[in-house]
């Protein structure tokens, strides 16, 4: 009894930020957004034999897990609320996981475009559904990387007594000594530098293209050239966000009140608004999941008139 009442002092002490409410008002909204396209999805049986589509179910799933667990986080945070050790690395392990399954996912839909528009002959070869499933666990392992790598760090360089301890959670609690947040730097820059690399070939071969092609061809191609340009923009902003720790960490020394305004800045910027614009490329730009969620759109407000 005395535990629940000291959890409670805790939520009463410190009045909810208007900040606090926005975030939750966009969270709900992609959420319910991102659920709709998830039954699309699996309602619609023509989707799971098609690269691009079970790619984008997967960024679907990777984007509401990330907005479910760093919005727990950040409310946790905001209230000061501290948890045991275990639980924050299993918070950790989804938070940076799946920060880049999102990023990795966009480059593989990339590299899907360019086999589909300069390499079509072999694109039902290279993009078959086994091949799509494959694709998946190798962007599930390559997304492990950076996570593995920061809880190893931890793992060999923290005391027993650290584990029993209850602490407010954040990715930041597990960089102990200067030289692991130089490591975790490194490593995801280089995930930045490579799929930068990635995607700036891929749109310089599909513009190659583009300008030789002709008739309904052009079209086509450069709808996928559009596609690869929104893709570049969303990974734009999901890679700015691996650096935001950075930035956190040298704005934390100057002023703790910049510090908190530069962090709820940072996380609509870049951790929400790119996960809005896959459901904008897809679900609007795309012309089946668009009548789909018309048919949809109008099954549910006959619903709401019969009752």
């Amino acid at each position: 009894m005395a535990g629940n009442n000291s959890v409670n002092d805790v939520f009463l002490q410190r009045p909810v930020d208007d900040r606090v409410i926005v975030v939750q008002i966009l969270v709900i909204i992609f959420l319910c957004i991102n659920m709709l396209l998830i039954v699309i999805f699996v309602k619609k049986e023509s989707f799971h034999t098609s690269a691009r589509y079970i790619l984008f179910f997967v960024t679907l799933l990777s984007d509401s897990v990330l907005l479910l667990v760093s919005d727990v986080l950040l409310i946790l945070t905001y209230f000061e609320f501290t948890i045991q050790v275990w639980l924050c690395i299993i918070f950790t392990i989804f938070v940076v996981m799946y920060s880049f399954v999102t990023p990795v996912t966009l480059t593989a839909m990339t590299l899907e475009r360019y086999v589909a528009i300069c390499m079509p002959l072999r694109h039902g070869q290279l993009c078959s559904t086994r091949s799509t499933m494959y694709c998946i666990l190798i962007i599930q392992g390559v997304s492990s990387g950076p996570f593995i790598i920061i809880l190893s760090m931890f793992f060999a360089s923290a005391s027993l007594k650290f584990y029993k301890q209850s602490l407010i959670c954040s990715v930041e609690a597990f960089t102990l000594y200067r030289w692991q947040d130089h490591v975790r730097s490194a490593v995801f820059q280089f995930y930045f530098l490579i799929m930068g690399i990635t995607i700036a070939y891929s749109y310089v071969q599909i513009m190659k293209v583009a300008k030789a092609a002709s008739g309904e061809k052009k079209k086509l191609t450069h709808k996928g050239l559009k596609t690869v340009i929104l893709h570049a923009f969303q990974l734009l902003l999901c890679l700015i966000q691996l650096w935001c720790p950075f930035i956190e960490t040298a704005v934390l020394q100057i002023d703790f009140g910049l510090f908190i305004n530069v962090r709820y800045s940072n996380y609509i910027m870049f951790n929400i608004a790119p996960r809005c614009l896959s459901p904008l490329i897809y679900g609007l730009r795309d012309e089946n999941f668009s009548r789909t969620e018309k048919s949809y759109a109008y099954f549910i407000l006959f619903k709401i008139n019969i009752i």
